[in-house]
């Protein structure tokens, strides 16, 4: 990613970092004020199910969203200072790609097969971006990393913290063991098999706290290329897939108990989506504590960017380069200020807000959220080049994800029998 997107521009001196912020609590801030966000249907079964998506009604909460978005990022270009005339042109057709693939998704097949709206938002990108050779001025009309940023600040409403005590010291304490050994297995694994730094850091995180999210929040800390977040989100979207139907399979054969397999559904499964499939394939108490589980690693996402950020600064320079003191300055200046603006919205909605306020406007925020990654992913397709993601990536990444995550199913389900076995 572009370092320069950080630096301070000479007009008015506000960074990407701050911009996503400001964007986020302008859309909480209209929404707590009175904006009613539109929340569209996607779900279909056959193709006449499409009246439903193509209905008036439909449409004009599709079109609501678009002109919301569509205003914010033009609002962000003009607080960076960057020309807002080729973001202008060239959104409308991000957005349009990208509602492509909230239909796809919305297929109900696909839904229990736990795949989620960013896999064909990846994969729309890819195939428009690989088969056509794009204008210049549309490419650097993309920013994926400005989208993400704004979807993570956004996902803080959805971490409350009456929800948090209501989930459980197992839940936490599950989460907190898990979490510690796997990244540090597979960061100390990455390293053995010489992954580079980049790479160690997304999948570190991706395996042990909450798969893409994890990812896409890392590598905002580290400043991470997209191509990489990209190999890395595939990798999670792809093993998450014959996990979700084989571990219940697993379970009844090993005469696991809901709770714990609830437990160790939640904690080795790296999308929310997929959990909840796949606790649903066991029952309403396995899905009850795998989503409370799942709920508990989301709430370690922001203390993990914290401290990632922070290593990256004091690791040193790369080889051949220059080391740069780690002053409290410089830790400021590269902390990624969207995990504050994160903290800040759940703080918002978990003491400062009416629970009546927070029920009325949390689901239309978070269909929004959910719009800002999908929205991400459809970008970081378009601007890679889907040969040099395969060759510029060979297998030791793979081998390491891989390994890793067959620890974390180990070790998550050590953990899960110890603390869930006498429920």
């Amino acid at each position: 990613m572009d370092i320069e997107k950080s630096r301070t521009n000479q007009n008015l001196g506000i960074t990407e970092d701050w911009t996503v912020v400001i964007l986020g609590f302008v859309l909480i801030g209209l929404s707590v004020f009175g904006l009613s966000i539109a929340v569209p249907t996607y779900k279909w079964e056959n193709v006449s199910d499409f009246t439903n998506i193509v209905s008036t009604k439909n449409l004009s909460g599709i079109l609501q969203q678009f002109t919301i978005v569509y205003l914010l990022i033009i609002f962000g270009n003009l607080l960076m200072g960057k020309p807002i005339a080729n973001v202008a042109k060239g959104f409308p057709l991000v957005f349009v790609l990208t509602i492509g693939a909230l239909c796809i998704s919305g297929n109900s097949f696909l839904k229990e097969m736990g795949l989620e709206a960013v896999i064909f938002s990846l994969l729309i990108g890819l195939l428009v971006g690989n088969l056509f050779k794009l204008p210049l001025w549309f490419r650097s009309a993309l920013n994926a990393e400005l989208f993400v940023k704004i979807g993570l600040v956004l996902l803080g409403t959805n971490i409350i913290f009456s929800d948090i005590l209501e989930a459980g010291i197992l839940g936490l304490l599950q989460s907190l063991m898990v979490v510690l050994s796997v990244w540090y297995f597979a960061y100390w694994l990455c390293r053995k098999l010489k992954v580079d730094d980049e790479l160690t850091m997304m999948i570190s995180s991706a395996v042990s706290i909450c798969g893409v999210s994890a990812a896409i929040a890392t590598s905002g800390a580290i400043k991470g290329d997209q191509k990489k977040l990209s190999y890395v989100v595939s990798m999670v979207l792809i093993t998450a897939i014959p996990m979700m139907l084989g571990m219940p399979y697993l379970a009844k054969l090993m005469g696991l108990s809901h709770e714990v397999t609830g437990a160790w559904l939640g904690g080795s499964i790296d999308t929310s989506g997929a959990v909840v499939a796949s606790g649903s394939l066991v029952g309403d108490r396995a899905l009850e504590i795998s989503t409370i589980v799942k709920f508990s690693q989301n709430v370690l996402l922001g203390v993990a960017a914290l401290a990632i950020s922070i290593y990256w600064t004091y690791r040193g320079a790369p080889a051949g380069g220059t080391v740069e003191k780690p002053s409290l300055k410089i830790i400021w200046e590269r902390f990624p200020k969207f995990v504050l603006g994160f903290i800040a919205a759940s703080v918002l909605f978990s003491f400062f807000l009416q629970q009546e306020t927070v029920t009325s406007i949390k689901g239309g925020i978070k269909e929004v959220q959910g719009l800002w990654f999908a929205l991400a992913f459809t970008s970081i397709g378009l601007e890679t080049n889907f040969k040099d993601l395969i060759s510029n990536n060979n297998l030791k990444p793979f081998f390491a994800f891989t390994i890793a995550q067959l620890f974390n199913v180990v070790v998550t389900l050590i953990i899960a029998s110890l603390l869930f076995g006498n429920i």
